[in-house]
C-alpha cells in the first residue's frame, strides 16, 4: 500500500508571487486615473468643437454688413455669446471733453485707446473706442484736428465691457489710470448716464493727422484642444498598457505539467516554471 505526501516549495516562492502582485489601493488609483485621463481627452474634443463653432460664428459677424447698434430696450439682453463682435453702426456727436484713455499695446506700439462717449439723438450714450494713439499724443490738444465736432456715423465691432481691470492691474479711476475698458466704471468716473453696457471698436477710416488709428481690434482664439486631447489619450493608453502588463500577463504565461505513471497511478505531478515547487511522490 502506498502513501502519498505533499511537499511544499520553499517559502521564498510565495513571497515572490506576493511581491509581484499589486496592492489593492494602487490598483484602484490606477483605474481612477485611467478614467480621469479618458474623460479629460473627451472634454478637450468637446471644447475643440465649441471653439471651432465660436470662430466660425465670429468670422460671420465681423464680415457682415454693419447694422444699427442695439436699441436701449434690448440692452439688458446683450451678451458675449449672442452679440460680441457684431458689426454695428451708430450716429451722434462726440463728447470729447469726457474722453478716457486706456493703456494699450498694439501693433503700432505702446500707447492708449481713446474712448469717447457718442451722444445719440435720443440722449443715450455709446462709448466708442476711436482707436489708438501713441504716448506723445495722449494730450487731446495734440490731436484736435482728429476730433470731429459735428454729427458723425461710426461703424465698428460691438465689444463687451471689461470690468475691474487688466491682467494683474486694477483700474484706478481716482487717479485716472485705466487698464481695461470697463464701461460702468468709466461712465461713473465721467458722470455719464444712460450709457450702453458695451462699447464699439471703430473700424479703420481715413487717417487724420494726430487722430486715433482705428481698426486695430485683435480677434484671436487659441485652439490647441486637439493637442491637449491627444496628450490625455496618450497618457491613458500608456497607463492601460501598464495595467495590462500587470494584470493580464499571467493569462499568457505557459504552465507545463508533467504527469508520470508510477505503480499504475498518476503518482507524480510536477509543475515547472517560476511557480514550481509542489510535487507528489510515492513512498
Amino acid at each position: 500500500m502506498s502513501r502519498t505526501q505533499a511537499v511544499t516549495s520553499k517559502p521564498g516562492g510565495t513571497r515572490s508571487e506576493a511581491a509581484r502582485a499589486p496592492s489593492l489601493w494602487l490598483t484602484v488609483l490606477s483605474l481612477i486615473a485611467f478614467a480621469i485621463l479618458v474623460a479629460l481627452g473627451v472634454w478637450q474634443i468637446e471644447r475643440r468643437a465649441w471653439k471651432l463653432a465660436l470662430i466660425d460664428r465670429v468670422e460671420q459677424r465681423v464680415h457682415a454688413p454693419a447694422r444699427p447698434v442695439p436699441s436701449p430696450a434690448s440692452w439688458p439682453a446683450i451678451s458675449a455669446a449672442s452679440d460680441e463682435y457684431r458689426h454695428v453702426s451708430v450716429s451722434g456727436r462726440f463728447l470729447h471733453d469726457r474722453e478716457t484713455l486706456v493703456q494699450a499695446v498694439t501693433e503700432e506700439g505702446p500707447g492708449y485707446w481713446v474712448l469717447t462717449p457718442l451722444k445719440r439723438d435720443d440722449g443715450t450714450l455709446v462709448l466708442i473706442n476711436r482707436g489708438f494713439v501713441p504716448s506723445e499724443r495722449r494730450d487731446a490738444s495734440t490731436r484736435r484736428d482728429g476730433n470731429p465736432d459735428g454729427e458723425v456715423e461710426i461703424a465698428g465691432l460691438l465689444r463687451m465691457t471689461e470690468p475691474k481691470g487688466g491682467f494683474l492691474r486694477d483700474n484706478v479711476p481716482r487717479h485716472n489710470r485705466w487698464y481695461s475698458r470697463d464701461v460702468a466704471a468709466i461712465a461713473a468716473a465721467r458722470g455719464l448716464h444712460d450709457v450702453a453696457p458695451f462699447f464699439v471698436d471703430a473700424d479703420a477710416g481715413p487717417q487724420i493727422a494726430g487722430g486715433p488709428i482705428g481698426g486695430l481690434t485683435v480677434i484671436r482664439f487659441p485652439n490647441n484642444h486637439l493637442i491637449y486631447a491627444l496628450t490625455w489619450f496618450a497618457l491613458a493608453f500608456m497607463l492601460a498598457g501598464r495595467l495590462f502588463v500587470t494584470f493580464g500577463g499571467g493569462l499568457f504565461r505557459r504552465k507545463r505539467f508533467v504527469h508520470e505513471k508510477v505503480g499504475g497511478s498518476d503518482a507524480v505531478a510536477r509543475r515547472t516554471g517560476s511557480d514550481a515547487g509542489t510535487f507528489v511522490e510515492p513512498t
